[in-house]
């Protein structure tokens, strides 16, 4: 792939940037870097690698999911500036 001015320019328009002079050579030289840096990385023999999931062998372990009550409707209204008897109470923010 060629990384010319056209291309540096489209990919500017694209993430809303500008480059001037100085600027959009760097630019293009960067990108030209990186394609050389994955072109490279092409050359590995990877046949019989499997993917990795992980970057250890130790796996996650998570919680159990289940239901429990951790705080009742009483505590949780008991510092609420406005409140309908089990409900929170917001000012209005839709107009109609």
């Amino acid at each position: 792939m060629e990384i010319n001015e056209e291309l540096i320019d489209r990919l500017a328009g694209l993430a809303r940037l500008e480059f001037e002079g100085e600027e959009k050579k760097q630019v293009q030289n960067d990108l030209n870097r990186m394609l050389g840096f994955v072109e490279k990385l092409e050359e590995v023999n990877t046949d019989g690698v499997e993917p990795l999931i992980y970057m250890t062998q130790q796996t996650s372990h998570v919680r159990e999911d289940k239901a429990e009550v951790t705080i009742s409707k009483e505590d949780a209204l008991k510092n609420a500036p406005l409140k309908d008897s089990d409900y929170f109470k917001v000012p209005k923010v839709l107009k109609k």
